[in-house]
C-alpha cells in the first residue's frame, strides 16, 4: 500500500511539473527568471518541512504524518485552478511540495521499521514504484495537457485523492513501535543525528549523487542539442535511465542487504562520477544511450544503499527524522547541482560543468571513506 501511495504521490506531483509547469508559468507572463523560480519552491519545500515532518513522525506516528501528507497531495492540484499570476503560482507549487517533503522521509521511515532485515530491498522496492510515477507522469501531462491547463490539474488532483484514500487504509504504524526506546527531546534528537558523522556522510554522499544528477538533468538536453539529436530524443535518453533505476534498485537494495552499504555506495558514486565526466566527449547517440545506462546503474547501486545506511544507523525512535535529514540535504544537493554547474559552464564551458560534478561527487566519497577509516580506528 505505500508503494501504491507513493506511485500516486510523485505521479501527481510530477504531472504538475513536467511539462505543464513551465508552459503555465509562461502563459502567464513569466519570463526565464520567473520560471526557474517557480520550478526551484517545490524542492525548496522539500528542505525546510522534511527534517520537521521526519520528527513529528516519530512522536505522533507515521500513519498520521502520511495522512497530513495525503491531504495537501489531495487538496494541492485543485489550487493551481485558481491561479491567476506568477506569484500565485508559485505558492501553488509550493504548498504542493510540502507534500513530497513530509511524506518521502517518513514512508522510507516506515518502510525501515517494518523490515529491519530487508531495508535495502523493500526500500529499493518503494522507491522503483516512486519512479514509475515519475516515469509516467511526463507522457500523461502531455497528453491530457491538449485538453488545456485545468485538466491537467484535475487529473494531478484525482492522483492525489488516491493517495488519500490509501492513506487513510494504512495500518497504525506506531502500534510495531510501542516497543521502541524513550524519545529524546526535539533539539537534542536533531543535535544527536547532527553529531553522527556516519549519519551525516550517507547524507553527504546522496547529496553529492542528487548534485551530480541535477547537472546531467540540466545539461544533457544542451549537449544533445549540439550534436544534432533531436528533442525527443533527449527525452529518451531521459526515460531509459529512469527504467534502468526503477527496474534495478530492488536487486540493488538486495545485494546491499547482503554484502553490506559502504562499499556499494561508493562504487555507485565513482562509476557515476566516471560516466558523467564522458558525457560531453561522445557525439553518437548510442554512445549517449550507453552512458546514461551506466549512469542510471551507478546511480540505483548507490542511492539503493545510501538510504538503507542512514536507516541503519538511526535508532527506530528517531528514524523519521534521520529520513527527513537525509531527503533535506539531499534537495539541497540536488538544487545545488544545476546552479554551480552553470555557472562553470558560463566560465569554462559544459565539459567543465560535467567535470567539476564529477570531482564534486567524488570529494563526497573520499569524505566517507575518512569518516569510515576513523569509525574504525
Amino acid at each position: 500500500m505505500l508503494c501504491a501511495c507513493g506511485f500516486l504521490a510523485i505521479l501527481s506531483t510530477t504531472m504538475a511539473k513536467n511539462p505543464v509547469l513551465p508552459l503555465f508559468a509562461q502563459s502567464l507572463g513569466a519570463g526565464t527568471l520567473g520560471i526557474g523560480l517557480v520550478s526551484a519552491l517545490s524542492p525548496l519545500a522539500g528542505v525546510i518541512v522534511s527534517i520537521p515532518g521526519g520528527m513529528l513522525s516519530d512522536r505522533i506516528g507515521r500513519r498520521a504524518m502520511l495522512l497530513v501528507s495525503a491531504l495537501v497531495f489531495a487538496s494541492a492540484p485543485f489550487a493551481y485552478l485558481f491561479v491567476s499570476g506568477v506569484w500565485s503560482l508559485g505558492l501553488a507549487r509550493f504548498y504542493h511540495g510540502l507534500a513530497t517533503g513530509v511524506f518521502m522521509p517518513v514512508a522510507q521511515a516506515a518502510v525501515a521499521d517494518a523490515h529491519s532485515e530487508a531495508k535495502g530491498e523493500k526500500l529499493g522496492a518503494f522507491s522503483s514504484a516512486t519512479l514509475a510515477g515519475r516515469f509516467l507522469a511526463p507522457m500523461l501531462g502531455g497528453a491530457v495537457l491538449w485538453l488545456g491547463f485545468p485538466a491537467v490539474y484535475v487529473a494531478c488532483g484525482l492522483a492525489g485523492i488516491g493517495v488519500l484514500i490509501l492513506a487513510w487504509r494504512l495500518p497504525r504504524f506506531e502500534e510495531r513501535q510501542k516497543d521502541a526506546g524513550p524519545r529524546p527531546a526535539v533539539l537534542e534528537s536533531l543535535r544527536q543525528l547532527m553529531a553522527s558523522r556516519s549519519i551525516l556522510a550517507g547524507c553527504v554522499l546522496e547529496a553529492g549523487i542528487l548534485f551530480a544528477y541535477g547537472t546531467f538533468e540540466a545539461f544533457l538536453p544542451i549537449v544533445a542539442k549540439t550534436r544534432g539529436h533531436a528533442a525527443w530524443m533527449t527525452g529518451a535518453l531521459f526515460s531509459v535511465q529512469v527504467v534502468t533505476v526503477a527496474v534495478t534498485k530492488p536487486f540493488f537494495g538486495r545485494f546491499s542487504d547482503r554484502h553490506g552499504r559502504v562499499g556499494q555506495m561508493l562504487g555507485g558514486a565513482a562509476v557515476m562520477a566516471c560516466a558523467l565526466g564522458a558525457i560531453p566527449w561522445v557525439r553518437e547517440l548510442p554512445g549517449l544511450f550507453a552512458l546514461s545506462v551506466v549512469l542510471g546503474l551507478a546511480l540505483s547501486v548507490a542511492t539503493a544503499a545510501t538510504s538503507a545506511y542512514v536507516a541503519d544507523l538511526s535508532r527506530q525512535e528517531e528514524r523519521g527524522a534521520a529520513m527527513g535529514l537525509l531527503g533535506s540535504i539531499m534537495d539541497i544537493g540536488h538544487s545545488a547541482g544545476p546552479l554551480a554547474a552553470g555557472g562553470v559552464a558560463a566560465l569554462f564551458g559544459i565539459a567543465s560543468a560535467f567535470a567539476a560534478s564529477g570531482i564534486v561527487l567524488l570529494g563526497c566519497a573520499w569524505w566517507v571513506i575518512g569518516v569510515k577509516r576513523r569509525s574504525q580506528a
